[in-house]
């Protein structure tokens, strides 16, 4: 049946339905990009046998491909069909899996993970795409609520996924699950979401290609900043580029009578302010994923699957209080909640950051609660902001938006805080462990650790437990330092969000 309003498309099953399927849709691409974290160990110890930075690749390529074809996607889908797009990326998507599950050598893998991340893209935009096209107006804002909390979700729900099978079966057993899974969804979508018009204007190709080179320049940038350095020839080179190339996009695009992406939708505030919003939310909701699973295992001494299991009740609460964050800009109004929300996630971030080793998980969940609330809070508010702010037949090119802004803003997270951790923690090891002879400084926790393993027998009945300590809490403050840096910049960005959005009495109007 029909549901009113305008830009509303009948579809096999009810609204609520739809909003199902594509929220589980959205965890499942999400959630990829948490769950490899916790397989990194298992694949290293494989028969793989990857380099370092081969693993490094494993783990970015999805997230690279993913991030680079976002506004491309939701184009794509706006010219080409949403649902057809959702299909097809739901099958490919269970093919790149496939892939990766059976993966002989690490060149495979690494097709696998490009073939899944560009499937993940086409999924997630139409997603937000065919939600939109299925509501009505009235009921709108409260959907796409629903829809940017599971991104929140999905990082959560990776997180515990990850843990769980590589604790049950092997890195394997993670990539193989998703077939099913993807299979299921696509079955499900193909018989409840329905086909809205496509947009007649011809695809931006030369655009599309300029974007996408532009932000793979970027992203391999900020992944290989934190290793290689941020001064060096290759990652300057990657940042000179990106930027000539998005410089160049942007005349290109202003240009064009039908572009991907018209640049001057970023003078709208309310977009332009829900964008980095939504980029600084992921900032540091990513940058505590990043040290949380690490800080549960090496910190608590918490199992694998424990550690993933620990971050649970994030998803709860960002279940619980998305529900509330739309009616309650309505009632105190959108930049009130912004602030609220990205002011709720500084002050979890720094809590966290007086994490110790002897802190008490109970203690310590209060704090996860606290970015919680503030992610469910701001997600489902910073998504109107960017999906209300363009036309519905724009609705897959503010997907791209909305996603994009997600994507940079947790690769960035995990660069600033991953440098200013491993600075801080080389600088807090053991003195044994600082530039060894014949040896450089270790970078992470797992090879520091496995260093002493290795050198221990030498040493002292009890030295090698007290170098073990000496490590863990060179690590914990590491990651305090790295998430209070983290926390200062979510709060300089939350200023400028609050300043450039509307004020209540100017807000814009929602185009239809």
């Amino acid at each position: 049946m029909r549901a009113p309003g305008p830009a509303t498309y009948p579809s096999a099953a009810s609204p609520n339905v739809v909003l199902a399927v594509m929220s589980a849709c959205v965890v499942l691409v999400v959630g990829m990009v948490a769950a490899v974290n916790l397989a990194v160990p298992d694949i290293a110890a494989s028969g793989l046998h990857p380099s370092a930075a081969a693993l490094l690749w494993i783990v970015d390529m999805y997230v690279i491909v993913f991030a680079c074809l976002l506004i491309p996607a939701g184009a794509v889908g706006d010219r080409f069909g949403r649902r057809g797009t959702l299909l097809v990326g739901l099958a490919v998507f269970a093919l790149g899996g496939a892939v990766s599950a059976g993966a002989p050598v690490v060149a495979v893998m690494l097709v696998g993970r490009a073939v899944t991340g560009a499937a993940a893209a086409c999924i997630l935009t139409s997603t937000l795409a065919l939600i939109i096209n299925v509501f009505p107006v009235e009921r709108r804002q409260a959907a796409v609520g629903t829809w940017a909390a599971m991104t929140g979700v999905g990082g959560v729900v990776g997180n515990a996924a990850g843990g769980l099978a590589v604790q049950l079966g092997s890195w394997r057993a993670l990539f193989a699950a998703v077939v099913p899974i993807a299979l299921l969804l696509l079955v499900l979508a193909a018989r409840t979401t329905p086909n809205p018009p496509r947009q007649p204007h011809p695809l931006d190709v030369a655009g599309t290609v300029g974007l996408t080179a532009s932000f793979l320049a970027l992203l391999y940038g900020i992944i290989e900043g934190p290793d290689r350095g941020w001064v060096t020839v290759p990652v300057l080179g990657a940042f000179t580029f990106a930027a000539a190339g998005l410089t160049g996009w942007t005349w290109y695009e202003l240009r064009r009578a039908h572009p991907l992406l018209d640049p001057r939708v970023f003078a709208i505030p309310r977009l332009r302010a829900a964008t980095l919003g939504m980029l600084v939310a992921f900032f540091g909701l990513y940058a505590l994923f990043y040290v949380n699973a690490q800080y549960l295992q090496y910190g608590k001494g918490y199992s694998v699957l424990v550690a993933g299991l620990g971050i649970v009740p994030m998803a709860v609460a960002m279940v619980v209080v998305a529900q509330v964050s739309v009616g309650l800009g309505d009632r105190i109004g959108h930049r009130a909640v912004a602030g609220l929300a990205l002011g709720s996630i500084v002050a979890g971030l720094l809590l966290l950051s007086t994490a110790t080793p002897d802190t008490p998980y109970r203690l310590y969940v209060i704090f996860l609660l606290v970015v919680a609330a503030g992610c469910g809070l701001a997600l489902p508010a910073l998504s109107n902001g960017i999906v209300h702010a363009l036309p519905p037949a724009k609705a897959g090119v503010a997907a791209g938006i909305n996603s994009t802004a997600r994507e940079l803003g947790s690769a960035l997270g995990v660069a600033a805080v991953g440098t200013v951790m491993v600075s801080r923690f080389t600088g807090q090891l053991p003195a044994v462990l600082r530039d060894p002879a014949g040896g450089s400084t270790p970078r992470t926790v797992s090879a520091a650790l496995a260093r002493l393993d290795a050198e221990g027998t030498g040493a002292g009945a009890g030295a090698v437990p007290d170098a073990h300590a000496a490590v863990v809490q060179a690590f914990t403050s590491g990651m305090d330092t790295g998430l209070r840096v983290v926390a200062v910049i979510v709060l300089v960005a939350a200023i400028a969000v609050v300043t450039w959005h509307p004020s209540r009495k100017a807000r814009e109007p929602v185009r239809r």
